[in-house]
């Protein structure tokens, strides 16, 4: 079955103009056009697309996700290369994750320090460490 560029924008949360972009910068090799030149999506396409976001997530620039796509249409002799690729991606995710993971610390901290806060009524009352204190790395360092 094949989609219109508008349905696979409203499954993927994918701008319209994004999605032709995609296309123009040959992350979407396999995709056909109707007759009427209008771009036919299938299932595969959208497998790539979610691929694409993962790269993007990532941190990969167009450059590189076009390097793997050229390595995919090169066949069997590139699998190491492309698994590396997928090794190297799930490095960086593990990253963005353990940094976000951090955030989500002091993002909690600091929630703690306004309930505080709002039951005594006043940031006064709270000792003036609990303010200025921040969780990294398992350890308490100084911080506002």
């Amino acid at each position: 079955m094949g989609y219109t560029i508008k349905e696979v924008s409203e499954m993927t949360n994918l701008s319209i103009s994004t999605l032709r972009y995609y296309d123009k910068m040959g992350l979407l090799p396999s995709l056909e056009r109707k007759q009427s030149g209008y771009r036919n999506f299938s299932d595969g396409d959208i497998e790539m697309l979610k691929i694409i976001d993962s790269f993007k997530k990532a941190g990969l620039q167009i450059k590189d996700m076009q390097h793997y796509i050229s390595l995919v249409y090169q066949g069997e002799s590139t699998l190491q290369e492309r698994y590396q690729i997928f090794l190297n991606q799930e490095k960086v995710i593990e990253e963005k994750i353990s940094e976000l993971e951090q955030a989500l610390k002091v993002t909690r901290m600091k929630i703690g320090y306004y309930q505080q806060a709002i039951k005594a009524g006043t940031e006064s009352a709270l000792p003036r460490e609990f303010c200025l204190q921040t969780i990294r790395n398992d350890s308490v360092i100084s911080a506002i």
